[in-house]
């Protein structure tokens, strides 16, 4: 029985060193995804920025202008930052932050089903943003990523 024991102990070690080495795989992954996406509805909002500041104003936010401003060049250099994975826990804070105001204001009603019809929350376009934010967030940027290989230069010194 112990032998069996030990087999299932070891097979599971294996399994879990498999699974952690595509951790830095997968966060690589998500942070050139979300940060390209991110990257792109920046781009794109900082190009329509009329429409932005009107589309603001409509979901009653303070100071509509400055405010479509802040968001675009938050998503603009947050998403480039959060792909070279520079500075990506901050990063994925704000972009976090600025997710939940998103589905706040923009998808209350989907917001607001989370528990009746989790469906409708996970429909909505600020879901993936702010999961993935948030696994960056959570997890950190993996070691293929600019901070990683700050932190070991920092260590090294």
């Amino acid at each position: 029985m112990t032998t069996f024991a030990a087999r299932i102990r070891k097979a599971y070690s294996l399994f879990l060193h498999s699974a952690n080495s595509l951790q830095s795989a997968f966060l690589l992954f998500v942070r050139l995804y979300w940060g390209w996406q991110f990257a792109v509805d920046g781009w794109g909002k900082l190009h329509n920025l009329p429409k932005v500041i009107e589309y603001f104003g409509s979901l009653g936010l303070p100071a509509p202008g400055p405010t479509a401003l802040l968001v675009s060049i938050l998503e603009l250099a947050g998403g480039v930052l959060l792909a070279l994975g520079l500075g990506s826990r901050p990063i994925a804070l704000l972009l976090t932050g600025n997710m939940a105001v998103a589905y706040i204001t923009g998808d209350r009603e989907a917001l607001l089903s989370i528990f009746s019809d989790p469906d409708k929350f996970s429909a909505a376009a600020p879901f993936t943003y702010l999961m993935a934010s948030l696994i960056i967030l959570i997890f950190g940027t993996g070691r293929f990523s600019l901070d990683y290989l700050i932190e070991r230069w920092w260590s090294r010194r």
